[in-house]
């Protein structure tokens, strides 16, 4: 059996551990300065986010991404995706139909405009490929487009341009300064 003079001195050690950790730990602290610009720091940071998208009780979209910053006391609010996101359209027999990615995106909710960044790639209904730097969809005008460099891979061919501009499902677009080499067929 142990003696209550041990035990007491067990716990005056402990206390006296306790106490050097608490004020050796305290003496490191970093200094917070609490005026800074509260616009600056993501009011929500979440990670690992995969989110579904109904209409009428169906399954339609599936939003996955590493790193979703929310920023909403800014005069121009946006969501910050720094790690990247990845959109897939399901048809009704959830099969992926169209996709879209980029390893960086900005959606600026207010205006309810995306600003996807770095290695941006998309697959439209018909199966078309789509890849550029940068590409801008403004949800209001249902209008997708680039300034940049676009590489479209069709079934037959391979189409390069520089600046794209095409309804959201990517299925009416125009190449502004179109290259390539293209199949004439002759009659």
């Amino acid at each position: 059996m142990i003696s209550c003079k041990i035990i007491m001195k067990r716990m005056a050690v402990a206390s006296a551990i306790a106490i050097c950790f608490f004020f050796s730990c305290s003496e490191g602290n970093e200094v917070v300065d609490i005026s800074s610009d509260p616009s600056m720091t993501a009011r929500l940071t979440a990670t690992d986010v995969t989110t579904l998208v109904s209409d009428s009780g169906i399954t339609r979209y599936r939003v996955d991404a590493k790193v979703w910053k929310v920023f909403d006391r800014v005069e121009d609010p946006y969501w910050d995706f720094p790690e990247g996101i990845h959109f897939d359209r399901f048809d009704p027999d959830m099969n992926v139909d169209a996709e879209i990615e980029s390893k960086k995106a900005v959606y600026y909710t207010t205006r309810k405009f995306w600003d996807l960044k770095d290695s941006v790639h998309a697959m439209n209904l018909k199966g078309e490929h789509f890849e550029c730097d940068q590409l801008f969809w403004d949800e209001k005008a249902e209008r997708v487009y680039t300034n940049g460099k676009v590489k479209i891979t069709q079934q037959d061919k391979i189409i390069y341009g520089k600046g794209f501009e095409s309804n959201q499902t990517f299925t009416k677009y125009v190449i502004k300064k179109p290259e390539g080499i293209f199949p004439i067929e002759d009659k």
